[in-house]
């Protein structure tokens, strides 16, 4: 099956720190894929940050968002957990959970501050860290001789498709990565380049992740 939906997300887990009003609000992301690597993370978080005064979380999984959670582990009602939800959607990052440590340092902020302090801490973390998108590719594996490989090598490099691996036994296979419209394409385009049929057969599908140009 081809995969033809984008997604966005962050570049790799990350950890970031504010200090608002003597708090330190400590803001712990990870990709996951799964509600029940969300909820691992959440509490190895909660572990770690025992000694906390909150461990505030949220996060969106699923091709359509369908898991999400909030939870503001103390804080009064819907200051917490529910701004970290909304910043993660407003992003449009997906399959990601976000954790918010608080340490109280003695000054209280009031609601609309707790708010805007969350939500802020994990809309800075995902900023600090990036954002990259998930674009569909087909792997492309190509049979050839070895009379033929700079040929086709140098095709790749003036088409900008990636050689993802080569193999080199009896021939040579080459494996590259195209976008899923481009399969009968870049096909005929290589047969009639080489005069002739070549072994091409279709690898799995996948996602090739580029930054986003707003990061």
């Amino acid at each position: 099956m081809i995969l033809i939906k984008t997604y966005i997300t962050i570049k790799k887990n990350y950890q970031h720190e504010l200090i608002i009003k003597k708090s330190r609000f400590i803001t712990h992301l990870a990709r996951v894929d799964t509600v029940l690597k969300a909820e691992n993370f959440i509490q190895q978080i909660k572990k770690q940050e025992a000694a906390a005064t909150h461990n505030c979380s949220a996060y969106l999984i699923g091709e359509r968002n369908q898991y999400q959670h909030a939870n503001d582990n103390g804080e009064p009602s819907g200051t917490a957990g529910v701004p970290m939800l909304q910043t993660l959607q407003q992003m449009q990052v997906q399959n990601v959970v976000a954790v918010v440590t608080r340490y109280f340092g003695g000054i209280k902020l009031g609601s609309g501050g707790l708010i805007r302090a969350y939500r802020n801490s994990v809309s800075q973390a995902i900023n600090a860290v990036g954002r990259v998108r998930g674009i569909p590719k087909q792997e492309l594996i190509i049979t050839i001789n070895y009379k033929q490989l700079d040929i086709l090598q140098y095709w790749l490099q003036q088409e900008q498709l990636p050689l993802q691996n080569i193999a080199y036994t009896e021939h040579v296979t080459v494996t590259t990565l195209v976008s899923p419209n481009q399969v009968s394409t870049v096909k005929t385009t290589l047969n009639n380049l080489f005069h002739a049929q070549l072994p091409i057969k279709l690898g799995t599908t996948t996602f090739q992740e580029v930054p986003l140009a707003d990061d």
